[in-house]
Formats: C-alpha cells, structure tokens, sequence
C-alpha cells in the first residue's frame, strides 16, 4: 500500500470518527500531491512524499514558535496537534547515538577528513536519511566528528 493510499484510506476513517484534525490535516498533504502533479507535472514518489510531509512539519513548528511568541497557546495546540499527525507518516527519527553511528559510516564511506569535507558528507545525508536524521543535528555532530 502506498503512502497515497493509506492517506486516503484514513482521512475515510478520520471522517467517519469524525476527528477533524485528522482529516483536515491528511486532506491538506493529498491536496499537495495533486497541486504538485497537475500543475508542476511532477511523478510523486516516496522522496517527493517525504519531502512534503517534511515541508508541513516544519511549517507547524514555526507556526508554533509564532503562536507561542505571540501568547496564543491555543493556536498553537492546533498546530501540535496537526504536527503530530504529519509525523505519524515519517521515518522514525534517529537519535543521537543512532545519527552519530550513521555519521561515522557516512564519513568513511566518503572519505572525509576534515571540517571543509562536510558539504559532501552532507549530501550524503540527506540522500541516504531524508525524514529520519534532522539537518541540524547532523551538522551539530559532523563538527564533532570531522577535525
């Protein structure tokens, strides 16, 4: 079953336990998917898919900050709410032990020997672990670990 598929499969269950969250938010990324395929021509595939969920993921988070900058907890609870359902559909994210090991078998595998080589192991990165090792941290341990 596809990605597309169980999206649509549980906006039907989510309207039939009529959890609008659910809903409205899984509504919200096949309605990308159209947008990307109709009006940029674009095949989705798993990375396409992933990259959207990612996009929405990160716009709740900033969202989030905002609301939480600007005093409305409440809308800020929605926006968590919807952030959980989209991660839902992600990768499990890696944690740090995990990332570090990746990394480590990232560098040896590219050949990186210092500071100026992180670019190339960084696009190794995101190549090999879109979804499941965040950018950030990847970037915070390859200072650790490239001399």
């Amino acid at each position: 079953m596809s990605l597309r598929e169980k999206l649509d499969a549980d906006v039907k269950d989510a309207m039939r336990s009529k959890n609008e969250v659910v809903r409205d938010t899984l509504r919200l990324v096949l309605a990308e998917f159209k947008r990307l395929e109709l009006q940029e021509g674009k095949t989705i595939t798993p990375e396409i898919e992933t990259d959207v969920l990612l996009k929405f993921v990160k716009q709740r988070q900033q969202s989030i900050d905002d609301y939480e900058g600007a005093g409305r907890s409440d809308l800020a609870v929605k926006e968590r709410a919807e952030q959980a359902v989209l991660q839902a559909y992600l990768p499990k994210a890696m944690d740090e032990a995990a990332a570090r090991v990746a990394l480590q078998a990232l560098i040896a595998e590219s050949g990186a020997t210092s500071k100026k080589d992180m670019g190339l192991v960084m696009k190794g990165v995101m190549a090999k672990y879109r979804g499941q090792l965040d950018g950030k941290l990847a970037q915070k341990l390859l200072g650790e670990l490239l001399p």
